[in-house]
């Protein structure tokens, strides 16, 4: 029997035989229950400006289940975030446009557009916009949370930041300041 005779013959679903109907029928019903689609276009999102770092959020865990955050940074030139660990979730950045600095464990680079960074938690990094032009980044975090913190960053008075109180708000969501 030839590979695409032995396909057609399968019928599609009859792998789903394999699954227990009852785990299967569950998981179908798990996820229709907690998980809706969502379409967020280009100039849709919650904005906010987490000290300097303006952030515009497409996906939050309450849209996928706690399982992912995204957020579309849009910074200028000088902005960016110290040194830093998480302990609850991993991060990925992905360059649109403008040049950024990245440390992961000791290691910088300059991502430009199309380049993608992973930070996984407990390791330390930073970025930075450099360059002369604005930078736009998407970052995802997973499991979700951290935009509970940016909102509270957010929250905070305009000026310059007191660092003692952001360490805080940082601390009790898992997120320390390297010195």
């Amino acid at each position: 029997m030839n590979r695409n005779h032995f396909i057609k013959s399968l019928g599609g679903l009859s792998l789903l035989t394999l699954i227990p109907k009852n785990a299967f029928a569950k998981t179908i019903i798990s996820t229709k229950e907690y998980l809706k689609s969502k379409i967020v276009r280009a100039d849709e999102g919650k904005i906010l400006n987490v000290i300097g770092d303006i952030q515009t959020h497409k996906l939050v865990g309450s849209d996928t289940n706690n399982q992912i955050v995204e957020w579309v940074d849009d910074v200028e030139p000088g902005v960016g975030i110290p040194p830093h660990v998480h302990t609850k979730e991993d991060e990925i950045f992905r360059v649109i446009k403008g040049q950024v600095e990245i440390m992961i464990d000791g290691n910088t680079t300059i991502l430009e557009a199309g380049d993608v960074a992973f930070a996984p938690k407990n390791l330390p990094h930073s970025w930075k916009v450099v360059g002369t032009e604005k930078a736009k980044m998407i970052t995802s975090a997973f499991p979700a949370g951290i935009e509970i913190m940016f909102r509270e960053l957010a929250d905070l008075t305009a000026g310059p930041p007191d660092f003692a109180k952001v360490s805080e708000i940082c601390g009790r969501h898992g997120v320390t300041f390297i010195k």
